[in-house]
């Protein structure tokens, strides 16, 4: 198996929505399809994967750097000796040539899409769902069962306001959704707290509902927001303070009895090495939240679940951002605490396919092979573009 060509599409996002920091109007994602000369049905096998959602797309250093230097290298050199298949990691190896380590930004999120790219094509050259093959490689057997899930939504929207807010997270529950999450800090602390009230009285308790403050805060408005927030028992608090304030954590996670949630935005196996030395997260309420799409794809994401382990951190804190097919088949794949979902947000990328089951609070993938992305309403069309 040889890789003969790397394409990149930049895709819009749809809609117009806004966290506390962040107009998501303009946000576009890269599509990347990793085409073999292995034939099947008439057509190359072909792996599709994008990355992630929440960060820009990443055309230039894909295009620029990223993509020229794989195609540019001996082919031979990407396959797994045991299995003649591609390999991952030295798919991404190649990808990060003469990059100096630190500064792990857009390149962390480029270079993961051409990673989970790979990862999509060694299922489908299996003709199994990515899972699977990710459970095997890794020893494990997968949550067979399914996995936890839960509804991310509750976003500032222009011209509404609780009503609508209420009528959204009702509309997860009845879903079958059993948990949501709300955004805070767009909004003064008086009216945050009357969107979190609401919420968790249409809930019917606080355990059912977290909340994510995208890093908006300083470490005092955090501790303050915390004490208010208390009252209401709350799933988690996610991100009070931006993610690279270890200190911030700490002096948070000393006032702030609950749990937090953080993670989203370190994107390397140093950067969480550092959180869990001196961030001051507690391993017995605290959840992980890094993301393979962000991060250099799947290679350097199991690492970050090896330094948790030895920090004391149970599996199922880990819980990665990210509500689509991909992050769906990692956790359930390496067996991980859940998951969340983009239910009519972030389309095409967000939320699942409809041949994915979710009952009781458990969502697990189809049998599609690979991510099953190409079942995806919406984005079927665009990785048909791609991959034409």
């Amino acid at each position: 198996m040889r890789i003969t060509e790397i394409r990149e599409m930049s895709v819009p996002l749809a809609g117009t929505i806004s966290n506390a920091v962040v107009n998501f109007s303009a946000h576009r994602v890269s599509l990347v399809a990793v085409v073999t000369d292995h034939i099947r049905d008439g057509r190359p096998l072909t792996g599709v994967a994008f990355n992630s959602i929440g960060r820009h797309s990443q055309a230039g250093i894909l295009r620029e750097r990223m993509i020229p230097r794989i195609l540019a290298a001996d082919p031979d050199t990407f396959l797994d000796p045991a299995t003649g298949a591609l390999d991952p990691a030295r798919v991404l190896a190649c990808a990060m040539t003469d990059e100096k380590p630190g500064g792990h930004g857009d390149r962390a999120a480029a270079s993961s899409a051409v990673e989970l790219a790979v990862w999509d094509l060694l299922a489908k050259l299996r003709d199994e769902p990515a899972w699977r093959t990710i459970s095997r490689h890794h020893g494990r057997p997968g949550a067979t069962a399914g996995v936890p899930v839960y509804a991310a939504g509750g976003y500032y929207r222009a011209g509404t306001g609780i009503p609508e807010l209420v009528r959204e997270v009702e509309g997860y529950f009845d879903a079958h959704y059993e948990a949501v999450k709300i955004k805070v800090g767009g909004l003064d602390l008086a009216q945050d707290v009357e969107r979190v009230a609401a919420v968790v009285a249409a809930a019917g308790s606080g355990a059912r509902v977290a909340v994510d403050a995208n890093g908006r805060f300083g470490t005092q408005q955090a501790i303050d927001y915390g004490r208010v927030l208390e009252q209401f028992g709350l799933r988690w608090y996610e991100e009070p303070i931006d993610p690279l304030d270890l200190r911030g954590h700490r002096d948070l996670a000393e006032e702030y009895d609950g749990a937090l949630a953080t993670g989203e935005n370190l994107f390397s196996v140093p950067d969480v090495k550092n959180l869990l030395d001196f961030g001051g997260l507690r391993p017995d309420r605290d959840l992980l939240q890094m993301d393979a799409g962000l991060s250099y794809g799947l290679t350097e994401y199991t690492q970050m679940i090896d330094l948790m382990k030895t920090a004391g951190f149970p599996r199922s804190a880990a819980v990665p951002h990210g509500g689509h097919l991909i992050n769906l088949h990692i956790v359930t794949g390496l067996e991980l605490g859940g998951c969340e979902a983009y239910p009519g947000v972030f389309e095409p990328f967000g939320g699942y396919s409809e041949q994915c089951l979710l009952s009781d609070g458990l969502i697990h993938p189809s049998d599609a092979p690979g991510f099953g992305l190409e079942q995806k309403k919406g984005l079927d069309s665009w990785i048909k573009e791609v991959t034409r």
